[in-house]
């Protein structure tokens, strides 16, 4: 069986390359640089020589708050684009599944926690994402607007913050563990204050890539549900921003320098997700710890300095 897996170069694609000799698969690990998926053309021409069985679309035009903000026809229009064009050459290849990846950034700004699937489309996303939320929240409505019109099997994952290997170490464009991972990484090299704007106290739920992976991989083979299912740890291993602070600057045995400049603003103080179904379903799941995954992160980092993205 032959999957192309869109955005293949990047963190999450990266991880599923790292499983991908567990998996009785041909991969195709596709990149922009393969294949223009904003443009539909060249789009069903790729996959129509590759002729793949499933797609895992990973895919998508991202970036940090300010890019958010600032771009936000861009966010808009290049993410409908890319995933309006992936679903309907799928379609009309007719693949037989489809696992497209959304985000938990895109529920709404306000509800109650802990969010679970069936909330996704009660209220506005935050205005900071908007644009590129509503795409996002469009790529789960084509979705199944293909299953009920069509019976395609086409459904989407929702994985709360990602990290891991191959991330984007952007210091202001990156997500917050890589940036931290990266801006600890300069401060240790001109012996410096590591310091870490905010309070630190926010709580996050952190998922690592090879864990998405393996989910992922599930979600292919064994998820047969119509509706979107959220790919998270559970609330009890939500951790502050502090403590990925503090595990990142242990990794570098910098802990005896880390601040924290609370005249930055904290954000939501935390956007807990519901992993039920998943853990209903899947059963017990051993997730990689935060600290053996953080500690995975940096010496990647560190080895691949010269060439990864940052």
């Amino acid at each position: 069986m032959k999957i192309i897996v869109t955005g293949g170069s990047g963190m999450v694609g990266y991880g599923i390359k790292s499983i991908k000799n567990t998996c009785n698969y041909q991969f195709n690990f596709l990149s922009s640089k393969d294949c223009d998926l904003t443009n539909y053309k060249t789009t069903y021409e790729y996959f129509k020589e590759y002729n793949p069985d499933y797609v895992i679309h990973l895919a998508a035009y991202v970036g940090g708050l300010f890019k958010n903000m600032n771009y936000k026809v861009d966010m808009l229009e290049k993410n409908l684009l890319m995933n309006y064009n992936v679903l309907k050459v799928c379609h009309e290849l007719k693949v037989k599944k489809v696992v497209s990846c959304l985000s938990t950034c895109i529920f709404p700004d306000k509800t109650t926690y802990p969010i679970n699937e069936k909330m996704l489309h009660n209220g506005p996303p935050h205005n900071s994402n908007d644009a590129y939320a509503y795409a996002k929240r469009m790529l789960e409505i084509h979705s199944k607007a293909y299953q009920e019109q069509y019976g395609d099997n086409f459904i989407c994952v929702i994985p709360t913050n990602i990290y891991g290997e191959n991330d984007n170490y952007s210091l202001e464009d990156g997500h917050v563990i890589p940036a931290l991972i990266h801006r600890c990484y300069l401060c240790k090299q001109k012996k410096e204050k590591f310091t870490v704007r905010g309070t630190g106290k926010p709580l996050r739920q952190f998922i690592y890539s090879q864990d998405l992976a393996k989910l992922i991989i599930w979600v292919l083979d064994k998820y047969n549900e119509k509706d979107s299912i959220i790919l998270s740890v559970g609330e009890k291993d939500e951790v502050s921003i502090e403590c990925i602070a503090r595990q990142i600057a242990k990794a570098y045995d910098y802990e005896h320098m880390i601040e924290f400049d609370s005249s930055f603003s904290d954000g939501q103080f935390k956007k807990t997700a519901d992993n039920g179904k998943l853990m209903n379903l899947y059963g017990e799941y051993k997730f990689i710890g935060i600290e053996e995954g953080i500690k995975k992160s940096v010496d990647w980092f560190v080895e691949n300095l010269d060439k990864c993205r940052k």
